[in-house]
């Protein structure tokens, strides 16, 4: 059909309504329905590209484009975003109810000590509360390994800070991190498991208070070929339990963590020694300073 200013056109909707069909001449027979009557909507469309008839034929065009392999990619990217963060979700979970129960329940086995076992047959470790730890051992590994452990929340800057400064020659990992590893996850230096303990660790820091931190840490650290855990390094290094080591029995026995298969507290070399000694003041300052106060309340 055409108007009297000339300028319009016929045009008919489908029966679905959904797509929109132009016709630049006559109009198109319409379609008919079982019982044979017309089921076409007649309109007109108004030239033009800001038209009403316009947009919507250009809307129906774009929704055909999308019943196509893009509206498949689309839905499929929906649905992958949405099984993701459904499977985020459930990991998340699953970390913290895996820390949850640590607060509570002494972790049977590590990684470490399993592999330990496998290698050697068999390994030396026996689980001690902190109460039953000599408190001289508990400040001296403290300052050996972690002398703002009461100051941070499972990362202290300002060593991350130095270690970038000095390259691999130093390390900033805190006592809380060095759980994670040792519970949790494994000990090889991959991005993988650093991704996975600076997520854990802030749990750890708030799920646990700071003594069960170091209690646990105390139990399943090595401190020698196959002596995990302070009470099997104290019996084995000095032939008394944890709860009756003295500063510099602590301080030796602290001095070897960093590389315990490598370095004896029964047998110290200078280097030892010395370390040891400036353990020694470093727990000494602990005590003074009162930041030993989280673990010892």
């Amino acid at each position: 059909m055409k108007g009297a200013a000339g300028n319009v056109a016929p045009f008919f909707i489908a029966p679905d309504l959904r797509s929109v069909a132009l016709c630049e001449g006559p109009a198109p027979r319409a379609p008919r329905d079982i019982f044979g009557q017309k089921i076409l909507g007649v309109g007109i469309r108004v030239r033009g590209r800001g038209s009403l008839a316009a947009k919507r034929w250009a809307v129906a065009k774009k929704s055909r484009k999308r019943t196509g392999i893009r509206g498949w990619l689309v839905r499929l990217r929906r649905a992958a975003l949405v099984w993701l963060g459904r499977a985020m979700l459930a990991l998340l979970a699953v970390v913290v109810l895996a820390v949850a129960i640590y607060r509570f329940v002494d972790p049977p086995l590590t990684y470490l000590t399993f592999t330990e076992k496998r290698r050697l047959g068999q390994i030396s470790q026996s689980w001690v509360a902190l109460s039953d730890v000599s408190p001289d051992m508990a400040r001296a590994v403290v300052a050996a390994e972690d002398a703002n452990f009461c100051l941070h929340w499972g990362f202290d800057m300002g060593e991350i800070r130095k270690a970038v400064a000095g390259g691999a020659e130093r390390g900033a990992s805190t006592i809380s991190q060095q759980v994670v590893k040792n519970v949790y996850l494994w000990p090889a230096s991959r991005w993988e498991r650093k991704a996975a303990e600076a997520v854990i660790t802030p749990f750890v820091e708030l799920l646990w208070p700071k003594a069960r931190i170091l209690e646990v840490y105390l139990n399943v650290a090595e401190f020698g070929e196959g002596v995990f855990g302070i009470e099997a390094a104290a019996r084995k290094n000095f032939g008394t339990s944890a709860a009756r080591l003295t500063l510099a029995q602590g301080a030796l026995l602290a001095a070897v963590l960093p590389n315990p298969k490598a370095r004896s507290a029964a047998a110290p070399t200078q280097f030892l020694k010395d370390r040891a000694t400036d353990i020694s003041i470093g727990a000494a300052s602990l005590e003074a300073s009162g930041r030993a106060a989280c673990f010892e309340d």
